[in-house]
């Protein structure tokens, strides 16, 4: 039987930590992904590589913006959209990565979409 789930490396425990984000750096790698032509010609591993990599950071944005959200008075409307953008993330990161561009462009989206919803909790 094989694993749906791709296991992440973190013997550090850095994804559930305060551990500095390189924020710069993967908003740029988000901009390359979702430049992209339709078909930008990379092998399916490095596909699997790059949605890798932002499915890592898209989970450690997530703990961050579950650690603000969690401040909030439950009925906030700001703790209420985290909620759901962090239902969406969990969602859209829990499928088994594929080597295709849509994957890797949606992980993208996703890291989008949780900067834009911790930055809104951290104005």
């Amino acid at each position: 039987m094989t694993s749906h789930h791709t296991a992440l490396y973190d013997p550090a425990n850095l994804i559930q930590t305060h551990a500095p984000l390189d924020r710069a750096r993967y908003e740029s790698l988000v901009a390359l992904v979702l430049a992209w032509p339709d078909d930008p010609a990379l092998h399916d591993r490095d596909y699997v590589q790059i949605a890798l990599q932002l499915t890592g950071h898209a989970r450690a944005v997530a703990a961050d913006v579950q650690q603000h959200a969690a401040r909030l008075p439950k009925d906030s409307g700001p703790r209420a959209l985290a909620e759901v953008v962090l239902g969406e993330a969990d969602r859209r990161l829990t499928p088994p990565l594929q080597g295709t561009v849509r994957c890797a462009q949606g992980r993208a989206r996703m890291v989008r979409a949780l900067y834009e919803r911790l930055d809104r909790l951290t104005r």
